[in-house]
């Protein structure tokens, strides 16, 4: 398997929006519920990459898992990373935990309103 180019490497990865490029390697920090769902993934994706014959790096800390794949017989990135580096994010998507709610922004008059102090209450 040829190593691709820088520019095939930032094309792969729009394709993969949580994964990064550094030092010829592709690398994703996935954060679980907590370790047990953590370790029920590293689990999965040990089962792939040996069915793949092909195994990240994997870095656990508690309810973190960092995953790294470079393909070492080419030398660098290849379409082989990012074929198991989908399925890794589908292998997780299940265990994640839902993304926290965003704020809805308040409006100009709310913040105003917010802004401007009430009455003051006397103390006796």
């Amino acid at each position: 398997m040829d190593k691709l180019t820088d520019e095939q490497v930032q094309l792969a990865l729009r394709s993969l929006p949580e994964w990064a490029e550094t030092g010829g390697q592709i690398h994703r920090t996935y954060r679980f519920k907590d370790f047990v769902d953590a370790m029920k993934f590293v689990s999965t994706v040990a089962n792939q990459a040996e069915s793949d014959q092909h195994h990240p790096d994997i870095l656990i800390r508690w309810n973190k898992v960092t995953l790294t794949l470079s393909t070492h017989d080419a030398g660098g990135i290849t379409h082989k990373d990012f074929d198991l580096a989908g399925k890794c994010d589908a292998f997780a998507a299940p265990l994640l935990p839902p993304p926290p709610p965003t704020q809805p922004s308040a409006t100009p008059s709310a913040k105003a309103s917010a802004a401007k102090p009430g009455p003051k209450k006397s103390r006796k």
